[in-house]
């Protein structure tokens, strides 16, 4: 017959409450059992005294008639120093499952996100504190707005020559416009004379046939 130092569950639901005792490796968890050693109670604080309690004597003398405690049960005599526990390892137990794994890596791609977005806009900043400094320096660097300030009465007095000159242009084209109407008068009276010129000279030659002496 195999003993084995284990948990037996009690109490309420979800309020659990275990004894330890020494049963039959053949029994039921919450089964029948040889002894009860001790208890142990979750729900109290890990600090408190009575989370856990046993006889050690009689945790001892079981142990020495080839009782074997369960991993729970080792750990409670691990901490008071009745038997030493290997660190076990199992790193398919460790390993997470597939939720926690896209979780994991749905907050590294945020994450990383973040940080390019903070990367951007600190590079943003720089650019736009640069192309401040450089405007800053051509301001600085650009001449004073005095002499475009004289240039303008410049231009406008080139303008007002301009006008000036055109004033008198349109002036004399105004005077030569008369004497072109003048012209167009003085043309009538031309032609008025060049029609008197035949009729002299018919006056002339009617003149002349009343002088010839008759034969």
């Amino acid at each position: 017959m195999s003993l084995k130092i284990r948990l037996a569950r009690f109490g309420a639901k979800k309020r659990p409450f275990y004894r330890i005792v020494v049963a039959d490796s053949r029994f039921p968890r919450d089964g029948r059992y040889i002894e009860k050693i001790g208890t142990f109670n979750p729900l109290l604080p890990r600090d408190d005294a009575e989370r856990v309690k046993f006889d050690v004597d009689r945790a001892k003398h079981w142990l020495s008639h080839g009782a074997l405690p369960t991993d729970r049960v080792l750990r409670f005599f691990d901490a008071a120093g009745l038997m030493k526990r290997e660190a076990r390892n199992n790193p398919e137990k460790a390993k997470p499952g597939a939720k926690r794994l896209e979780r994991e890596e749905a907050k590294a791609a945020a994450k990383v996100e973040k940080a390019q977005a903070a990367e951007d806009a600190k590079k943003a900043e720089e650019e736009a504190k640069k192309a401040a400094a450089e405007a800053a320096a051509e301001a600085a660097a650009a001449p004073e707005p005095e002499p475009a300030a004289e240039e303008a009465p410049a231009e406008e007095a080139k303008a007002e020559d301009a006008k000036t000159e055109e004033a008198p242009a349109e002036e004399a084209k105004a005077e030569e416009a008369p004497a072109e109407d003048a012209k167009t008068e003085e043309a009538p009276a031309e032609e008025a004379k060049a029609e008197e010129a035949p009729a002299e000279d018919a006056k002339a030659e009617d003149k002349a046939e009343a002088d010839k002496p008759a034969e």
